[in-house]
């Protein structure tokens, strides 16, 4: 069930907001109801798995040979 709700806000930042829902076309009604809910969220802690999901990939070339890398850095590291 919806319920009717009445904001005061500064005109300037009205017609900033009117612009961004018509881009993106949803309602401003909708971007305030999602704005609460993304506040309003109750915190949980993160468990590992769902940290591990947010990481990007790396970018590894595939076809890099880890062990010719691994000496020739410590080559360099150590001068030999």
């Amino acid at each position: 069930m919806k319920a009717r709700l009445n904001l005061t806000i500064d005109k300037t930042l009205l017609a900033r907001i009117k612009s961004y829902s018509d881009e993106k076309k949803i309602s401003i009604s909708e971007l305030v109801e999602q704005y609460f809910l993304s506040i309003s969220k109750p915190n949980r802690e993160q468990n590992i798995i769902d940290m591990v999901e947010k990481l990007h990939p790396p970018k590894i070339d595939v076809n890099f040979d880890l062990k010719e890398g691994f000496y020739e850095d410590q080559a360099n590291k150590h001068g030999f």
